[in-house]
């Protein structure tokens, strides 16, 4: 009798080395093999689901999902975000830790938060808000509690919860995390460029973010601290992080389909995007983004959602669909989507997802690269009204079939 219970197999698995034909076996929510294409024989024995020509590919990990949503009871704000990440091929949420009731800056408040999640339809991970007052105490106990990594604002990123760090209280985080073998998410918009009141694309003008990446750059350097900025906008400043790398300063990079998608010049005024931030800059910008994420080696490595529904933006349902539009118009292929969207956030965090490879999550999605749908012109999102490429029809969460 094989040791697996469930045979998922595609002319189209996207796996780390490329996209091949292939029976994945599953075996107590983990992928126990990758076996050659029909390996494994019809009878008696593990369930054969066959999935003929339809793509197969790890599912994401949404690095830095917003969940609740104001007014609503966080337990709910779980549930529904956890539904629309299904339909949108989405198998973890990477949960930011503000702005939330409680903010996750605390052991107790974290735990109000993994209470909440426990109903929740796919797996959940939690970042640890640092604010000015952070202490190694505090960042231990959250650590302890079970975050897999912190996250800090330069500006209003996680206001009210976390106020912008200082250069002083930057550093000092960077030291105690770095302590714990841990990484930190930095929004990086620098307050002082800021504009009053923040909420236009003139008033947060790129070189917010450069000078924020200027700080962040300079404290790594000195601490030596794992750094990640999220989200990652401004394409004039992809050269700061080539020369990270060149200082041998470990600073990536994050961004999410809207920045990749939508250029400022194209949504209605009423679109919901236009509250982003960093918020949409212009089609110069986004296609010079497109180039610092596709140049060879680049620290711009990681694609999330940036679901954010205290600001009014959903974007969990579209944004695999939103983001594969874009890439095969520019001749891309499915494994980048893997790599961007599931592969590199889970190694990011050491995560044993985001692979379809043996002694990782089962986490899968079916995904139907060439169906079109029409986003509905009611939808709460950016896309609506856009016609977009690709859908997920099937979704495993530790292999276990899922439904929205």
């Amino acid at each position: 009798m094989p040791d697996f219970d469930t045979v998922i197999r595609s002319t189209r698995v996207v796996v780390p080395e490329g996209i091949e034909a292939a029976d994945v076996t599953v075996r107590e929510g983990r992928i126990e093999a990758v076996l050659p294409y029909r390996s494994i024989t019809e009878g008696p024995g593990p369930r054969i689901i066959d999935l003929g020509d339809r793509a197969l590919l790890p599912g994401a990990v949404d690095l830095g999902t917003g969940v609740h949503a104001p007014g609503e009871e966080l337990a709910d704000s779980y549930h529904r975000a956890g539904s629309a990440a299904l339909r949108g091929g989405v198998t973890c949420l990477v949960v930011s830790p503000a702005p939330a009731r409680p903010a996750i800056t605390c052991a107790d408040s974290l735990q109000v938060h993994q209470r909440a999640a426990a109903g929740s339809p796919v797996a959940i991970a939690f970042l640890g808000g640092v604010n000015q007052g952070a202490g190694p105490l505090e960042l231990a106990d959250l650590q302890a509690g079970g975050v897999v990594a912190f996250q800090a604002s330069l500006s209003d990123g996680g206001a009210p919860d976390m106020a912008a760090l200082s250069d002083s209280g930057l550093r000092k985080a960077m030291v105690q995390i770095a302590t714990l073998d841990s990484l930190l998410i930095v929004h990086a918009e620098d307050s002082a460029e800021l504009g009053t009141p923040a909420v236009s694309a003139e008033q947060r003008p790129p070189r917010a973010e450069r000078r924020g990446l200027e700080r962040v750059f300079s404290a790594a350097r000195v601490v030596g601290a794992r750094t990640h900025i999220a989200p990652f906008t401004a394409a004039e400043c992809a050269a700061l992080l080539s020369a990270a790398e060149a200082a041998g300063v470990e600073l990536g990079a994050h961004t999410c389909p809207h920045y990749l998608c939508l250029p400022s010049e194209f949504p209605g005024p009423d679109s919901p995007v236009h509250g982003c931030r960093p918020p949409l800059r212009s089609d110069a910008n986004r296609k010079a983004l497109w180039s610092a994420l596709l140049e060879p080696g680049s620290a711009l490595a990681t694609i999330g959602s940036g679901h954010l529904p205290a600001i009014g933006l959903y974007t969990l349902r579209w944004s695999l669909s939103a983001l594969w539009t874009a890439a095969r118009r520019r001749n891309l292929t499915l494994s980048h989507l893997a790599r961007w969207t599931a592969q590199s956030p889970a190694d990011l965090l050491g995560l044993a997802r985001g692979r379809i490879q043996p002694g990782f999550e089962a986490d899968l999605v079916a995904f139907d690269d060439e169906a079109t749908t029409l986003v509905p012109e009611n939808d709460p999102g950016p896309y609506a009204g856009m016609r977009l490429t690709g859908r997920v029809t099937r979704v495993w969460v530790a292999g276990r079939e899922t439904h929205s």
